[in-house]
């Protein structure tokens, strides 16, 4: 439900992963607020450590947090390291929400993922599907932590009271995305990958799965947008997707992108090796009932996010993904989320 109006105004709001592509766009989009923007990095504060981010909290005190820390990573990391997937995300998780409740923090927003929803659930995903079914094996140990933060943020509104909130992004990409050929989500993995093909003029580019399996991606300043407007007017212990309310196939999104690059060559599917869950699109009603909706066009977003690449890229920056208390890069080639 809408709850009343949030403000913002002289706020320490606390971005938890900031230097990940959610957080650095939540950075982005809070400089537009009157609020006191507070960061902290992994080298500082590593948030699997319960007493430190006690610390924390009790040193800097936040009046508002937005959880956007994990460990994240692909299908063979996933499969590779499932008990630190899942440890690290539940420490994480744990740490932060327990010293926000303890601090009396006024508002904590954590943001979950679409893996959490049943891997055969109908299409498309409205938010009371959550625990109705199996979740997709290649992800399960991150979709389960995911749950369980969401759910503790629930139980701390009812035990406690604490205008705590959940929401479930779809397939996030953009600006500040991890472009490392070996382990990326699959928008900057075929950006990279088809961006390589074109200066080094290879003919072919392959790509896991059959090209069938569909998936919902939404720009990431669009989603940091959709989390502040929740932020601002929602207070429920309901949990909120937040898409873009299209998706599109594997094989429509490899087009796509090798025109967005200058790809000329062949698009070769490897059916051998798997592509996850066939088919993710997020119902977005209970979100544009509360007066948000996407207006970012796919083939716009992948423009911005591959302009993005090429002007760090071509500076030397580092590219990297989320911030997270570890990192998992083994995935060596093109794989759907």
């Amino acid at each position: 439900m809408a709850g009343l109006a949030f403000d913002l105004t002289g706020r320490r709001v606390w971005v938890a992963g900031h230097r990940g592509m959610l957080g650095s766009a939540l950075v982005r989009r809070l400089s537009r607020e009157n609020c006191e923007i507070l960061t902290v990095g992994r080298d500082e504060l590593d948030l699997r450590h319960q007493t430190k981010v006690q610390e924390w909290f009790s040193s800097e005190r936040p009046d508002v947090v937005i959880l956007a820390a994990a460990r994240v990573g692909g299908v063979l990391a996933n499969s590779k390291y499932p008990a630190s997937f899942l440890s690290d995300n539940l420490s994480i998780q744990d740490n932060v929400i327990q010293s926000a409740a303890a601090a009396g923090v006024k508002k904590l927003l954590f943001v979950s993922s679409s893996c959490v929803y049943p891997r055969l659930a109908s299409q498309p995903i409205e938010e009371d599907a959550l625990l109705t079914g199996a979740l997709e094996p290649t992800n399960r140990w991150y979709g389960v932590a995911k749950i369980a933060g969401m759910m503790q943020c629930a139980a701390y509104r009812e035990q406690y009271g604490c205008d705590f909130i959940a929401a479930v992004p779809g397939n996030l990409y953009g600006p500040g995305d991890y472009f490392d050929k070996e382990n990326s989500h699959v928008i900057p993995a075929f950006l990279r990958r088809f961006h390589d093909a074109v200066t080094t003029g290879a003919d072919e580019v392959a790509v896991w799965g059959s090209g069938t399996a569909r998936r919902e991606f939404v720009f990431v300043d669009e989603c940091a947008d959709a989390l502040v407007f929740l932020l601002r007017s929602y207070s429920s212990g309901e949990i909120v997707n937040i898409g873009s309310g299209v998706d599109v196939s594997i094989s429509e999104l490899a087009h796509l992108v090798a025109d967005v690059t200058g790809f000329r060559g062949r698009i070769a599917f490897d059916t051998s090796q798997p592509e996850g869950a066939p088919r993710r699109l997020l119902s977005t009603k209970r979100l544009g009932e509360l007066g948000w909706q996407s207006q970012m066009q796919l083939r716009e977003g992948l423009s911005r996010t591959y302009q993005w690449f090429l002007d760090n890229h071509s500076a030397g920056t580092v590219l990297r993904g989320y911030e997270t208390a570890d990192t998992s890069r083994d995935v060596d080639t093109i794989r759907t989320r």
